[in-house]
């Protein structure tokens, strides 16, 4: 059990970044890769994004992605190859290095989010053609779709806003072959469909979800990530009804709290980030573990130590 002192004491020594002496080296908004001949350590910092800006760092985050990453993986390497090979520390994979697609796909089972690129605020906007999808009139904030439906988007450099994009777009401007789209897109129905009814025994609802796609040896892969707290949104499944019949905000456990948090301050994305508090920190960094222990059925275990240390004597066989 990871108390919440534990957290606190976390809070001066998060994984902002790491430097190693060994391949090259580029930065996402939230992991450091580096390359090693065909092969790709993948480290997950604390570094938490929202509306496509970097903001600040988790207590124990990475290691809350890594971990619930490999879980999913390995869950879902029947449905779909992955890239991953192994995992040498709680917040690195090693894995193929894969050519990866140009877009994000985002599967959505719900109407909601405050982001630009969500379905919930453009519905809210008026919009009834998103991505390419016809969306009928009269649905409410949070209502259940009644199928799955895939809103991509185009994949931003950091600092960048991911923009959505259609299936017609995507194939027409030859980001992806119309053959391979319709693999992915099958391949993203599939996992969608398997985490959902995995984690409703855990008392979750899988609200929507990215997925990222790659290419090696004319494989398709799925890479970077797999329904963490991250690229998922999740509900608790026990008080959905009755918050939904309400009106109310649905219970979460996905860094929708901290969106919240800076959308409640006017803050969407553009402008300077407004401070997070210590005490929004820590309660995201609860509500990352929480989820990962509700998904993955296993007790988060964490210490306070000196991450970077612990990185590089565990990657010492790759270095």
């Amino acid at each position: 059990m990871i108390t919440e002192n534990i957290i606190n004491a976390q809070l001066g020594n998060t994984l902002e970044s790491l430097s190693l002496p060994v391949g090259k080296k580029f930065e996402g908004k939230v992991r450091d890769n580096f390359l090693l001949n065909g092969k790709r350590l993948i480290v997950t910092t604390d570094r938490i994004s929202a509306f496509d800006r970097v903001l600040t760092t988790i207590p124990f985050k990475g290691q809350v992605l890594n971990q619930t990453a490999a879980h999913w993986f390995s869950q879902t390497k029947h449905l779909c190859p992955n890239h991953v090979i192994e995992i040498p520390d709680p917040n690195v994979m090693l894995v193929k290095e894969c050519n990866p697609y140009p877009v994000e796909v985002v599967v959505r089972g719900y109407i909601t989010g405050v982001t630009s690129t969500s379905l919930g605020y453009n519905y809210a906007k008026g919009i009834r053609k998103f991505c390419g999808v016809d969306l009928p009139e009269g649905l409410r904030k949070d209502q259940q779709l009644d199928e799955s439906i895939i809103t991509p988007t185009t994949k931003a450099m950091q600092g960048n806003h991911d923009m959505p994009i259609s299936k017609r777009e995507i194939i027409d401007q030859g980001l992806v072959s119309k053959e391979e789209y319709e693999h992915i897109e099958e391949y993203a129905f599939s996992i969608f469909e398997f985490g959902q009814r995995k984690v409703e025994k855990n008392g979750l609802i899988l609200v929507d979800t990215k997925y990222e796609f790659g290419k090696v040896d004319n494989t398709i892969m799925l890479i970077d990530e797999v329904h963490t707290p991250d690229s998922s949104r999740f509900w608790i499944r026990k008080t959905y009804d009755e918050l939904f019949a309400q009106g109310k905000e649905q219970q979460q456990l996905d860094k929708e709290y901290v969106r919240r948090y800076l959308a409640d301050h006017g803050f969407r994305g553009e402008g300077p980030i407004p401070t997070i508090p210590d005490e929004i920190k820590v309660e995201a960094a609860k509500r990352y573990i929480t989820a990962y222990e509700m998904i993955t059925g296993q007790s988060f275990h964490a210490i306070n130590e000196k991450i970077i240390e612990r990185i590089k004597k565990n990657l010492a066989r790759f270095l």
